[in-house]
């Protein structure tokens, strides 16, 4: 094996076309960890904030881009169990997953679902470690409540809607064009709200006979955020994931109090490695096995070469897919 690999480097920061290959050293696996030769990676927006210098990655984290990876394991850190050499396997990254080869804590990494291929892989674990931690440990959603996610069409959306689905909850969303509508329902939604020509909290209240949603996950934020208290129900909990509008808003907040309301949020990346290793042991307890039986499925929109990371960013900034853009890297 080579001792260097290609990867795409953003530089300073700055617009898309930042994005140029490079070569580097492969990375040093430590005790606990594994090294996946990759052959898929998802973009996500985080990706997007790195690239334009708004989301650094932590200290100890690699520099380089990517988030999630499918792939096999080339090789194993001193201590790990559970894994052998050739495994394929996708992973939780800290960084690194725009590259030929990433080296993970092995508590984040997963082997593939039986009968998903290594494309539909690699496009599972940001999102469902973030929906899981999110929807389910943190929001508590649980079977008879009612949940709406923004953003439905997005990765995270789709997978939220079809995890709460499944999970027995009564599920709405809020998405931008009439196509998306169908995709959400088709995903499991009862009511996708076109937000372009409806309003969200008169349709949720409309919907619920004005009794309100227990449950809102929002990666919007701004103006948003005052509808969200609205259209919540009596002890309604509401989880900020991101803000795609300012997070700086003037916000009548009575209704926390009137409404016994739960305002919460996270970032995954900067979670501990205990923490994130107790997420992939309960998905692979409770959604791996939704997979498998084809109950939950991951919905790729396109998938680019490494090199094509430029117009793979172009596209999930332009909001216009369904579902997850993916990155080829194994040619």
């Amino acid at each position: 094996m080579s001792s260097s690999m290609l990867f795409m480097d953003h530089g300073v920061g700055g617009s898309p076309e930042v994005l140029v290959q490079s070569k580097g050293p492969i990375p040093d696996v430590r005790p606990g960890e594994v090294l996946i030769k990759v052959a898929y990676a998802g973009v996500n927006r985080p990706d997007v904030s790195q690239r334009m210098g708004k989301y650094p990655p932590p200290v100890d984290a690699s520099k380089i881009m990517g988030l999630e990876v499918s792939g096999e394991i080339a090789h194993l850190g001193e201590g790990v169990t559970g894994f052998s050499l050739g495994d394929k396997v996708c992973a939780l990254c800290n960084g690194g997953g725009y590259a030929e080869f990433v080296s993970v804590p092995v508590g984040q990494v997963l082997p593939i679902p039986k009968g998903l291929s290594l494309l539909e892989a690699a496009a599972l674990p940001e999102n469902f470690f973030t929906v899981w931690t999110n929807v389910f440990q943190r929001g508590k959603l649980s079977a008879g409540e009612s949940f709406m996610v923004h953003g439905g069409s997005s990765g995270i959306g789709l997978t939220a809607i079809q995890l709460a689905k499944n999970f027995g909850a009564k599920v709405f969303c809020t998405v931008g064009n009439e196509e998306k509508v169908q995709a959400c329902q088709k995903a499991g939604a009862e009511l996708a709200i076109n937000y372009k020509t409806q309003n969200f909290v008169d349709e949720i209240a409309r919907a619920t006979n004005k009794a309100g949603v227990n449950l809102i996950l929002d990666m919007v934020g701004g103006s948003y955020i005052q509808g969200n208290l609205q259209s919540l129900s009596l002890d309604g909990r509401l989880v900020q994931i991101a803000f795609l509008q300012p997070s700086k808003v003037e916000v009548d907040w009575l209704q926390i109090m009137t409404k016994r309301l739960t305002y919460t949020g996270s970032t995954l990346r900067p979670r501990t490695a205990q923490d994130k290793a107790q997420m992939a042991k309960e998905l692979l307890e409770h959604v791996w096995p939704l997979l498998e039986n084809k109950r939950v499925s991951p919905v790729i929109y396109k998938v680019f070469g490494l090199l094509e990371a430029c117009e793979a960013h172009v596209l999930l900034e332009s909001s216009q897919h369904i579902g997850k853009i993916m990155l080829k890297v194994d040619a």
